[in-house]
Protein backbone atom coordinates (compact mmCIF):
# COMPACT_ATOMS: atom_id res chain seq x y z
CA UNK A 1 0.00 0.00 0.00
CA UNK A 2 1.43 3.65 -1.16
CA UNK A 3 2.26 5.61 1.75
CA UNK A 4 4.40 8.78 2.67
CA UNK A 5 4.31 11.20 5.52
CA UNK A 6 4.54 14.74 6.16
CA UNK A 7 6.82 16.04 8.20
CA UNK A 8 8.54 19.53 9.19
CA UNK A 9 12.47 19.70 9.55
CA UNK A 10 14.34 22.95 9.96
CA UNK A 11 17.53 22.75 7.33
CA UNK A 12 19.77 23.47 10.26
CA UNK A 13 22.22 24.42 7.14
CA UNK A 14 20.16 26.71 5.36
CA UNK A 15 19.31 28.91 8.66
CA UNK A 16 23.20 29.23 9.54
CA UNK A 17 23.87 30.43 6.08
CA UNK A 18 21.13 33.14 6.22
CA UNK A 19 22.66 34.21 9.72
CA UNK A 20 25.67 34.41 8.20
CA UNK A 21 24.64 36.69 5.37
CA UNK A 22 22.04 38.66 7.85
CA UNK A 23 25.38 39.44 9.80
CA UNK A 24 27.34 40.61 7.03
CA UNK A 25 24.62 43.01 6.27
CA UNK A 26 24.56 44.24 9.72
CA UNK A 27 28.17 44.75 10.04
CA UNK A 28 28.30 46.85 6.89
CA UNK A 29 25.07 48.92 7.86
CA UNK A 30 26.47 52.29 8.68
CA UNK A 31 23.54 52.81 11.22
CA UNK A 32 24.48 49.91 12.96
CA UNK A 33 28.53 50.55 13.19
CA UNK A 34 29.75 51.27 17.44
CA UNK A 35 25.66 49.29 18.29
CA UNK A 36 25.53 45.63 20.08
CA UNK A 37 23.43 44.80 16.94
CA UNK A 38 23.76 41.52 16.42
CA UNK A 39 22.60 37.90 15.70
CA UNK A 40 23.20 34.29 17.58
CA UNK A 41 22.35 30.94 16.71
CA UNK A 42 22.49 27.90 18.92
CA UNK A 43 22.26 25.06 16.73
CA UNK A 44 22.39 22.80 20.04
CA UNK A 45 19.44 24.50 21.34
CA UNK A 46 17.75 25.55 18.41
CA UNK A 47 17.13 29.22 18.77
CA UNK A 48 18.56 32.28 17.65
CA UNK A 49 19.23 35.16 19.74
CA UNK A 50 18.53 38.94 18.78
CA UNK A 51 20.90 41.93 20.16
CA UNK A 52 20.22 45.59 19.50
CA UNK A 53 20.31 48.54 21.49
CA UNK A 54 16.54 49.57 21.08
CA UNK A 55 12.94 47.60 20.21
CA UNK A 56 13.28 50.04 17.18
CA UNK A 57 16.58 48.51 15.91
CA UNK A 58 15.77 44.64 16.90
CA UNK A 59 12.69 45.66 14.42
CA UNK A 60 15.44 46.55 11.68
CA UNK A 61 17.16 43.44 12.69
CA UNK A 62 15.05 41.20 11.74
CA UNK A 63 13.94 42.98 8.16
CA UNK A 64 16.89 41.96 7.54
CA UNK A 65 17.22 38.10 8.86
CA UNK A 66 13.68 37.48 7.58
CA UNK A 67 14.10 37.50 3.77
CA UNK A 68 18.05 36.16 4.07
CA UNK A 69 15.81 33.10 5.97
CA UNK A 70 12.94 33.22 2.91
CA UNK A 71 15.68 33.15 0.23
CA UNK A 72 17.59 30.07 1.47
CA UNK A 73 13.86 27.80 2.99
CA UNK A 74 10.59 29.02 1.51
CA UNK A 75 8.29 29.40 4.91
CA UNK A 76 11.07 28.80 7.57
CA UNK A 77 10.44 32.37 9.07
CA UNK A 78 6.94 30.50 9.96
CA UNK A 79 8.60 28.34 12.42
CA UNK A 80 10.08 30.63 14.78
CA UNK A 81 8.19 31.31 18.17
CA UNK A 82 8.92 34.85 18.88
CA UNK A 83 9.59 34.81 22.61
CA UNK A 84 9.45 37.96 24.85
CA UNK A 85 11.63 41.18 24.35
CA UNK A 86 13.85 41.80 27.16
CA UNK A 87 16.09 44.17 28.05
CA UNK A 88 19.82 43.95 29.42
CA UNK A 89 22.47 45.69 31.03
CA UNK A 90 20.94 49.53 30.72
CA UNK A 91 19.17 50.20 27.51
CA UNK A 92 19.76 47.21 25.33
CA UNK A 93 17.41 44.28 24.77
CA UNK A 94 17.24 41.08 23.23
CA UNK A 95 14.75 38.79 21.87
CA UNK A 96 14.86 34.89 21.78
CA UNK A 97 13.54 33.16 18.47
CA UNK A 98 12.56 29.25 19.57
CA UNK A 99 12.85 26.93 15.70
CA UNK A 100 10.01 24.85 16.08
CA UNK A 101 11.03 21.16 14.43
CA UNK A 102 8.53 18.56 13.84
CA UNK A 103 4.97 18.62 13.79
CA UNK A 104 2.99 19.55 17.05
CA UNK A 105 0.60 17.10 18.36
CA UNK A 106 -2.53 20.09 18.30
CA UNK A 107 -0.91 20.30 14.30
CA UNK A 108 -1.12 16.55 13.79
CA UNK A 109 -5.02 15.91 15.03
CA UNK A 110 -5.62 18.86 12.64
CA UNK A 111 -4.72 17.25 9.66
CA UNK A 112 -6.05 13.99 10.51
CA UNK A 113 -9.22 15.57 11.42
CA UNK A 114 -9.09 17.58 7.97
CA UNK A 115 -8.65 14.75 6.11
CA UNK A 116 -10.88 12.14 8.04
CA UNK A 117 -13.39 15.38 6.92
CA UNK A 118 -12.49 15.43 3.15
CA UNK A 119 -13.71 11.20 2.93
CA UNK A 120 -10.60 11.08 1.05
CA UNK A 121 -9.74 7.09 0.32
CA UNK A 122 -6.55 7.32 2.85
CA UNK A 123 -5.93 6.53 6.72
CA UNK A 124 -3.78 9.36 8.45
CA UNK A 125 -1.90 8.41 11.57
CA UNK A 126 0.33 10.10 14.29
CA UNK A 127 3.97 8.46 14.33
CA UNK A 128 5.67 10.83 16.82
CA UNK A 129 6.21 14.64 14.99
CA UNK A 130 4.89 13.08 11.35
CA UNK A 131 1.82 12.43 10.35
CA UNK A 132 2.07 9.09 8.08
CA UNK A 133 -0.75 9.04 5.30
CA UNK A 134 -1.67 5.46 3.72
CA UNK A 135 -3.95 4.74 0.46
CA UNK A 136 -5.15 2.22 -2.20
CA UNK A 137 -3.88 4.57 -4.75
CA UNK A 138 -1.21 6.93 -5.60
CA UNK A 139 -3.94 9.80 -7.26
CA UNK A 140 -5.50 9.88 -3.39
CA UNK A 141 -2.64 10.39 -1.83
CA UNK A 142 -1.69 13.08 -4.19
CA UNK A 143 -5.29 15.07 -4.28
CA UNK A 144 -4.31 14.81 0.03
CA UNK A 145 -1.16 16.47 -0.17
CA UNK A 146 -2.44 19.60 -2.27
CA UNK A 147 -5.74 19.54 0.19
CA UNK A 148 -3.15 19.62 3.29
CA UNK A 149 -0.76 22.20 1.68
CA UNK A 150 -3.91 24.35 0.45
CA UNK A 151 -5.14 24.33 3.80
CA UNK A 152 -2.35 24.78 6.07
CA UNK A 153 -0.27 27.66 5.38
CA UNK A 154 0.85 28.95 8.84
CA UNK A 155 3.71 26.09 9.35
CA UNK A 156 5.58 24.65 6.57
CA UNK A 157 4.84 21.38 5.93
CA UNK A 158 6.74 19.02 3.46
CA UNK A 159 5.16 15.45 2.39
CA UNK A 160 8.02 13.19 2.07
CA UNK A 161 9.46 9.57 2.36
CA UNK A 162 7.12 8.41 -0.11
CA UNK A 163 6.59 4.74 -0.20
CA UNK A 164 5.11 2.39 -3.14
Amino acid sequence: MPSFDFTSEADMVALKNAVDVAMRQIDNRFDFKGTSAKIDFNEKDKTLTLFGDSDNQLDQVKAILFPAMEKKEADSSKRLDAQKVESVSGNKVKQVLKIKDGIESELAKKIVKQIKDAKLKVQAAIQGEAVRVTGGKRDDLQECIAMIRQSITDYPIKAGNFRD
